[in-house]
């Protein structure tokens, strides 16, 4: 299966969690969602569309925060092969606390945890790589954070991201492969930076920047708004700046100030350092725009890995990094 079937079953994926039916989850304290790369990315897309009664929290690291167990937290510990070894080492601390945990996973250990200890647990389709499969798992995270009370219409959320993606798709004839074409002819020979609003354009613009490095092999950054306005802008010399190419994600949900900002972060910006598009969300939930902001990205990055000859399904690199640590390379 090539890397844009499975953008193009992303629609079918956010589909699948509006028939997840989970027992209530008792929760008291705050939640810290567990989670590395693409598992991780799930877990924070998963909080857009929360309206929280207590701190939600995703914690890409060993172990918990050190208030986890004092503030009487609970834990969703999101992991695609059930075997990342900083998610497993947070579950362990969890358990050695006492801690209320419930788990996303498609096996590994992970699972064998949550079926020995009776744990509340979303077992989803497995066979993917971790980022091709975001919509499965955002749609597992999103029904445990609603079953502990903290998304109100999750069905509705997932429901209406599908039909967004749907359109945008189009089975390949969509908006998302003109513009993701468009953006990717414009970054070649180009590094780049995206940048979104705090929220649904920041977490877009991660995701940007993950499907381009593990997708096209290529470095790429992002940053928000509107914490660059007081750092970044500066940085933006044109003698330091060729080769970058600008990329501004735009949601319609933005901060009055921050959408002014990042119209006059282009306007300072103009002729300093090559701007290669604005994407504007589309839908009403944060998960529709978020995904309809994603999405484009996710074409762009297989389009540029075609530019470049090489195939965005491997992680090579990643791959070595892990045999290196199981061994104990220096």
């Amino acid at each position: 299966m090539t890397m844009i079937n499975d953008i193009l079953s992303l629609p079918e994926q956010l589909r699948w969690g509006t028939g997840l039916e989970l027992e209530p989850l008792q929760t008291e304290g705050p939640i810290v969602l567990l989670g590395m790369g693409g598992s991780a990315m799930a877990a924070t897309v998963a909080t857009l569309a929360a309206t929280p009664r207590v701190p939600l929290v995703v914690h890409r690291d060993y172990g918990l925060p050190d208030w986890a167990a004092d503030g009487g937290a609970s834990v969703i510990a999101v992991s695609y092969s059930g075997n990342t070894e900083e998610v497993l080492s947070g579950v362990d601390r969890a358990i050695s606390e006492g801690l209320p945990i419930a788990a996303v996973a498609s096996g590994g250990r992970l699972a064998d945890i949550a079926a020995d200890r009776g744990l509340p647990f979303v077992g989803v389709p497995g066979g993917l790589l971790p980022r091709a499969g975001v919509g499965f798992q955002t749609a597992a995270v999103a029904a445990m954070l609603a079953a502990a009370g903290q998304i109100s219409s999750v069905s509705g959320d997932l429901e209406e991201a599908a039909d967004t993606v749907e359109r945008l798709l189009d089975g390949g004839d969509g908006g998302a492969f003109e513009l993701g074409r468009d953006i990717a002819d414009g970054l070649r020979n180009r590094t780049a930076v995206i940048y979104g609003g705090r929220g649904v354009g920041a977490t877009a613009a991660y995701r940007w920047k993950t499907q381009i490095n593990e997708n096209a092999k290529c470095p790429a950054f992002s940053g928000t708004v509107p914490e660059m306005n007081h750092n970044e802008l500066e940085g933006w010399r044109p003698e330091a700046s060729e080769g970058f190419g600008l990329i501004y994600l735009r949601d319609s949900e933005d901060h009055p100030a921050v959408a002014r900002r990042l119209d006059l972060s282009g306007t300072v910006l103009f002729g300093k350092v090559g701007r290669v598009g604005e994407i504007r969300s589309a839908g009403t939930k944060a998960l529709a725009r978020f995904f309809s902001l994603a999405v484009v990205g996710d074409v762009a990055s297989v389009f540029m890995a075609e530019d470049a000859g090489v195939d965005p399904m491997p992680d090579a690199t990643l791959e070595e990094f892990k045999v290196m640590l199981a061994k104990g390379t220096p």
